[in-house]
């Protein structure tokens, strides 16, 4: 089936883009969008906030096989937890979308705009804000924030739930078989998603076990 998106023009007409990407359903339709409007892309992989590392490597490994299959460049960044968990000291009990997790985005966009930066891309850009469960005004802030420092780096902040995007996400994730992620991605999360589970009678999260499109499995 044709899908009809418009046509994308990042910031100034530039067509080469460095696009953060924080897992495959997350990023799926925004690849597969500007893959549509002919835009020269390569996906970033850089997220030390996801934790445990098994679930750091499936959403990797996801992210992987979809560029692979598009014939999109991945760019697998370092793995260093260590130095997000020092940055994160001292707002282990802060809430979600508050100033921690301003904390962990600047952090991955920092080191996005500074590859970009490096590497001569002009425009960066990101997936997480096709999710609705992220403050996209908190994501923006973040990004044009750590594209500043550089003359040559644009943050384009397309709204990319807009038009369909945000239903077509999941499509492309079921259409996929992504593999699901149940909580946001770090420890903290995850511990507050098990507390609120656990509050209603529901079992904690088993990693591993859930993909789109598929029944739940019995493996943890």
């Amino acid at each position: 089936m044709t899908v009809e998106r418009p046509q994308l023009t990042p910031p100034d007409g530039e067509k080469k883009v460095l696009l953060h990407s924080c897992c495959a359903p997350c990023s799926g339709e925004v690849m597969e969008a500007m893959t549509a409007s002919g835009i020269d892309y390569t996906i970033f992989f850089y997220n030390p906030n996801i934790h445990p590392k098994k679930e750091y490597l499936l959403r990797k490994d996801e992210n992987i096989r979809f560029a692979e299959k598009h014939d999109i460049p991945f760019i697998d960044a370092d793995y260093d937890a260590d130095n997000w968990f020092s940055r994160a000291k001292g707002m282990e009990w802060e809430p979600e979308r508050g100033i921690r997790c301003t904390m962990c985005f600047d952090m991955r966009f920092e080191r996005t705009a500074l590859y970009a930066h490096e590497n001569g891309f002009p425009v960066i850009t990101s997936s997480l804000g096709i999710s609705r469960w992220k403050n996209m005004t908190q994501i923006n802030d973040c990004g044009h924030r750590a594209a500043a420092p550089y003359d040559g780096v644009q943050y384009w902040d397309f709204n990319w739930r807009k038009g369909g995007g945000a239903s077509r996400m999941i499509e492309i994730s079921k259409r996929e078989e992504f593999y699901m992620q149940e909580y946001c991605g770090c420890i903290y999360s995850l511990r507050d998603t098990n507390d609120f589970r656990v509050s209603r009678g529901r079992e904690k999260i088993k990693i591993g076990t859930m993909f789109y499109g598929q029944e739940p499995t019995d493996e943890g």
